[in-house]
């Protein structure tokens, strides 16, 4: 028999769903325990019967359209020379507690043959340091060199919460402290069929996807970590994906261009490497109608993909590599509920699982049946006055770890990883056995305590390589 609360709990999910044609989901649920009912009234108070109604009515915002004035977007090129102003503008924010790290953290590393959180995969060359401690010892040097605690928050998925929580415990927080790091779980989305239904994955549970990275602005605030952050003092945060150890998670230079560049409105500010090739999967920083946005690599019309300019290159070169400072006021503008802005959900055609009322059964479906919903965070720029683009170099700041072979995989990024590091110590004037290709012969790695960045090592006492060696500093 069901608690009271339980029970009119129920009736109001009940009558929801009602209003809303939903009430399909309810099927199989006469059959279920007091917890399976709990788990299932939980699950719909928490999705947006209102939002979703209003996804499935409308045929959601254009990716594209011809009527656009679509052109390469404005990009603050690397100037070594020219940006100590920012750095130092960027050092002061950090010292006085005024930035936070955010890495979104909800994958899972299935596709790489990992058993677990991505975060725990072992992503440096010769140590093999899983993702979240190579990003801790940046943010510990960060906090030695400039005085202060750095608070990291981490958006995990509903899937990996409880281990990625479970890893942090037992690694002892890295040395961090733990009152520094918040953990919360990404939103998720109900599937849609083709009837226009929420569909169930078992009898009382919805089937449900992650909502995207964009989601993650969202969850900042519902999980009260938007608010954490303003209590301590925290303006911006630092943006980055746990797929790459070669990130700097607190950049002073970029800091200082966010908030200090007559391009930059302080809202939102992305970095760039130039493509590749025409047919390199990154979405492209452009200018559309006036406002920095990203095109996704496979809506960029096929003649601007592969359009050159007088020289031969690419116009459109900007690509996106997920690295991005926000400003906390523009990011709770954005999700507070108060004003029009917000992110768009994107659609996709996908092959869902699901368990059929009518025979009992659960499908898994052959072609896409159903239809998820997703926001990218990279939309949030076109609600920003003035988006800054900041080009970086490749080997310096995008290893990203995303397939078990090839491009964007272990191996190559630990190539990267490998060539980084050599070119620091070159530029040190440590000498660096190569191949006749270029290519080091050995292994390189240099801890975050050693050095952040390449001028760190000027000026020190640094050991010599042979062929075929590893070498840790």
């Amino acid at each position: 028999m069901k608690n009271e609360s339980l029970s009119a709990r129920l009736d109001a999910v009940t009558a929801a769903l009602d209003a809303h044609r939903q009430s399909q989901l309810l099927e199989g649920l006469d059959r279920s325990d007091d917890v399976m009912v709990e788990g299932f009234v939980s699950q719909v108070e928490s999705i947006d019967l209102d939002e979703i109604a209003t996804l499935i009515a409308t045929t959601g915002p254009a990716d594209s359209g011809d009527d656009r004035r679509i052109e390469p977007a404005h990009v603050v090129a690397r100037d070594p020379e020219g940006e100590e102003d920012f750095r130092q503008a960027g050092e002061a924010l950090i010292r006085e507690g005024g930035v936070a790290a955010f890495t979104v953290a909800g994958g899972q590393g299935t596709r790489l043959g990992w058993n677990g959180p991505k975060g725990t995969y072992p992503a440096t060359p010769i140590t093999g340091k899983p993702l979240f401690r190579v990003f801790a010892e940046q943010l510990s040097a960060i906090d030695a060199r400039y005085g202060t605690v750095t608070p990291w928050y981490l958006m995990t998925s509903p899937l990996n919460d409880a281990d990625t929580r479970s890893f942090f415990l037992d690694n002892n927080w890295f040395g961090r402290d733990p009152d520094s790091i918040l953990m919360f779980p990404q939103g998720v989305m109900p599937a849609i069929d083709d009837d226009g239904r929420m569909m169930l994955a078992a009898p009382g549970v919805l089937a449900v996807n992650p909502d995207g990275h964009g989601g993650s602005l969202r969850a900042l605030q519902r999980s009260g970590a938007l608010g954490h952050a303003r209590s301590r003092g925290v303006r911006h945060l630092s943006y980055f994906q746990v797929d790459n150890p070669t990130v700097r998670t607190i950049d002073p230079v970029f800091l200082g261009l966010h908030v200090g560049h007559p391009d930059s409105s302080a809202e939102m500010s992305s970095k760039m490497v130039p493509k590749a090739n025409a047919a390199e999967k990154v979405g492209v920083f452009c200018r559309i109608d006036g406002r920095t946005e990203v095109i996704e690599y496979s809506d960029l019309p096929a003649d601007l993909a592969e359009a050159t300019d007088a020289d031969g290159r690419l116009r459109f070169n900007a690509g996106s590599i997920a690295i991005h400072v926000l400003g906390v006021d523009f990011i709770d503008r954005l999700t507070n509920g108060s004003t029009e802005a917000g992110l768009p959900f994107h659609r996709a055609r996908k092959k869902v699982p699901y368990w059929n009322p009518a025979t009992g059964e659960s499908i898994a479906p052959t072609e896409p049946n159903a239809t998820k919903f997703e926001m990218f965070v990279f939309d949030a720029l076109h609600f920003a006055e003035a988006g800054l683009v900041q080009e970086t170099d490749r080997v310096e700041e995008f290893a990203p770890i995303k397939n078990a072979e090839g491009t964007d995989s272990a191996v190559s990024s630990s190539g990267l990883q490998t060539e980084r590091a050599a070119r620091w110590l070159e530029r040190a004037g440590v000498e660096i056995p190569r191949s006749s290709e270029g290519v080091v012969e050995g292994r390189i790695e240099i801890a975050a305590a050693t050095a952040l960045e390449a001028r760190d090592l000027d000026g020190r006492s640094l050991p010599q390589m042979n062929a075929g060696e590893d070498l840790i500093l």
